[in-house]
């Protein structure tokens, strides 16, 4: 199986640790994982944004990057949905939300359309690709912490991960993992949106930090970075003794000191 390794532009310019631990934790389970230097922006950002056809170039270049591999790994459940639920979208004219639909709806005609509905499928976000593909959760990690777990919109709605990160923390040796209260809501960080309403976000932010607190946990885990950030963010200026860390990082820990 060809694996492949999509960064992200979020995790490739800042939190690039969190691709290494992907690559790290692949090979452990008997991945090999190729990282196409290619690559570059999902175009969310431009689609959510109304830049529908500069998101759609980025699309193309994703499709073609990624055409050849049996597998997409993505350590983000927001781009990752981008990919499997807004490329269709794109395909369609925003009409159909099914591969199925899109090959009808082009007869065929339309490369995009075709190259959405082949490449899709086989992006995963990381939780994913562990459960599902490799059949695996317990992936050999070590880390004793006390762990609690921020399901972050798009894995959560998106993607619909279910529990499979919980399945894949609560495998893992020497951890603590302790429930969230108010899990499912928001971060309040969804891109744009903390920009634009800042102050909404803010309050959002306040509340998740509360309950992140309320646990007396050690570490905030979730599968977006960019939503540890925002939060890790708030967590930092309270001075709460809480890190965040990304699902991926923990399951390649496999040593106390980390």
């Amino acid at each position: 199986m060809r694996v492949a390794l999509f960064i992200t532009c979020v995790n490739d310019t800042l939190f690039p640790g969190t691709g290494k631990a992907v690559v790290t934790l692949l090979r452990r389970l008997g991945c090999e994982v190729e990282f196409p230097p290619a690559q570059t922006c999902c175009g969310q950002m431009h689609v959510n944004t109304g830049y529908r056809d500069e998101g759609v170039r980025l699309a193309r270049s994703f499709l073609d990057t990624f055409a050849a591999y049996d597998a997409v790994v993505v350590p983000s459940g927001s781009c990752a949905s981008m990919v499997r639920e807004q490329y269709p979208k794109l395909a369609a004219g925003m009409g159909a939300t099914r591969p199925e639909a899109f090959a009808a709806a082009h007869g065929g005609r339309s490369p995009f359309a075709r190259a959405v509905a082949e490449v899709t499928p086989k992006v995963y976000d990381l939780s994913e690709f562990l459960v599902d593909v490799l059949g695996v959760t317990d992936v050999g990690a070590y880390f004793p912490h006390r762990v609690t777990y921020h399901p972050t919109c798009h894995s959560l709605r998106g993607l619909k991960v279910g529990d499979r990160p919980l399945r894949l923390l609560s495998n893992v040796r020497g951890l603590e993992l302790v429930p969230l209260p108010g899990a499912e809501e928001c971060c309040g960080f969804g891109g744009t949106f903390a920009v634009k309403n800042a102050a909404v976000s803010s309050a959002m932010c306040a509340d998740k930090v509360g309950h992140v607190v309320a646990t007396g946990a050690e570490v905030l885990c979730a599968t977006d970075n960019s939503c540890l950030m925002h939060v890790g963010g708030a967590l930092g200026r309270q001075r709460a003794g809480v890190r965040v860390m990304h699902l991926a990082e923990i399951l390649a820990a496999t040593e106390a000191g980390r």
